[in-house]
């Protein structure tokens, strides 16, 4: 909410931007109240932890200047070489699009390790210096959910590094 300005929701419940103890505001109108997050692994009381690894649908986009497709291609099949988890890749000569499993604990650990890797691996595998310009990380569940209502990213096949 915009300092100054007022919540017109007529409900009963506390907007976002207030905080009410025994039915009243605790602070001014127009006052900025700072969001907190919940730490990954964190659980709410009841919750047990979920400590065992889940698999991650992940869609890594990254873009830049051209670059020649040989060299492109060859980045990608090393980086696919050095890391057999990776299902596909999709590349032109100024973007690519990486997709694959990933087994974490939860989703800020699989964003984690996505956000990673084409830094990490862009000295070994030779890769061009993009940078990532999205992510998509979905839960197993999710993936075939969408799959199967006919919606959201086709099947990693054929399997291997590919153009656009």
């Amino acid at each position: 909410m915009r300092p100054g300005a007022t919540a017109s929701r007529g409900s009963a419940s506390p907007s976002l931007g207030s905080a009410r103890v025994g039915g009243a505001s605790s602070r001014a109108t127009g006052e900025e109240r700072a969001l907190t997050s919940v730490a990954a692994g964190d659980s709410f009381e009841g919750e047990e932890p979920a400590d065992q690894p889940r698999l991650w649908h992940v869609t890594l986009s990254v873009s830049g200047g051209e670059a020649p497709l040989k060299e492109v291609r060859r980045g990608l099949e090393q980086l696919a070489h050095d890391h057999p988890f990776l299902l596909t890749s999709r590349y032109a000569n100024d973007h690519a699009e990486i997709r694959y499993w990933e087994e974490a604990r939860d989703l800020h650990d699989a964003a984690a390790v996505a956000l990673r890797l084409w830094g990490e691996h862009r000295q070994t595998a030779k890769l061009p210096p993009w940078e990532i310009v999205g992510l998509e990380v979905i839960d197993r569940e999710t993936y075939h959910q969408r799959i199967a209502e006919g919606y959201g990213p086709l099947p990693a096949t054929p399997v291997g590094v590919h153009p656009f």
